[in-house]
């Protein structure tokens, strides 16, 4: 008879709670669109992280073919302008890239326009860092079978152990991504300060020699006046 060491049994039951809080299903984002407009969703991404997108517009007539009205252009950017994906004219699409630089992340959808006009719904799925990676994959190249009893639980508990060590090495990471963000802001804020000090001091400075110019003018005048 096998018996099942409980130590791992524990702690994966330990785990599990923490493992579903950050690891939950991320519902995609729907919304609509009129043709003529442009909508925008942004993203903040940190640098050298993966991020996967796919978008499609929802039929509104499932028994029939999507209308060729129905079309869209996306165009995906960085912060720095810098071009990630574009699609022209199309019903649905995917991206997948690494960002290279840290920020704000635009994704912007075009409808053309159209007499009358038309309102679109688009499904938009966007997902970065530990939630954008493919774990089914992961599980075929680390042979996790799930049907063969004791080795498969096994097998998934060391899955589950991996998603969860990525998920924390993200947490550890966003945290870092944070805390760089507000010494940024911080120094930001301590320049602009000093900078308005000096603005301020540069003011009276400029007021109080425009007030003692008047003053002598003013005194010159009456001396010439001989009033005083």
């Amino acid at each position: 008879m096998i018996r099942l060491n409980p130590q791992p049994l524990r702690l994966l039951l330990l785990l599990f709670p923490v493992l579903a809080l950050f690891s939950s299903p991320i519902e995609s984002l729907r919304f609509e669109l009129q043709s003529g407009h442009t909508k925008c969703i942004s993203e903040d991404i940190k640098s050298n992280s993966m991020t996967v997108g796919k978008y499609n517009i929802v039929n509104p007539h499932e028994d029939q073919p999507l209308p060729d009205s129905h079309k869209v252009t996306v165009r995906v950017t960085s912060s720095y302008g810098n071009n990630y994906h574009y699609s022209d004219q199309v019903p649905s699409g995917q991206f997948a890239f690494v960002a290279v630089e840290a920020g704000d992340y635009m994704a912007c959808f075009w409808a053309p326009d159209h007499k009358p006009q038309i309102t679109m719904t688009i499904d938009f799925d966007w997902k970065t860092g530990v939630a954008a990676k493919d774990w089914s994959n992961v599980a075929k190249k680390g042979h996790v079978d799930y049907s063969n009893g004791i080795r498969g639980s096994y097998e998934v508990m060391e899955m589950e152990l991996k998603k969860l060590y990525e998920t924390v090495n993200s947490i550890h990471e966003e945290m870092y991504y944070l805390r760089s963000r507000e010494e940024e802001m911080q120094e930001l804020n301590s320049t602009t300060n000093s900078r308005m000090f000096w603005m301020s001091l540069l003011s009276l400075v400029i007021c109080l020699s425009v007030a003692g110019m008047q003053l002598w003018h003013l005194k010159s005048f009456f001396e010439k006046k001989k009033i005083i």
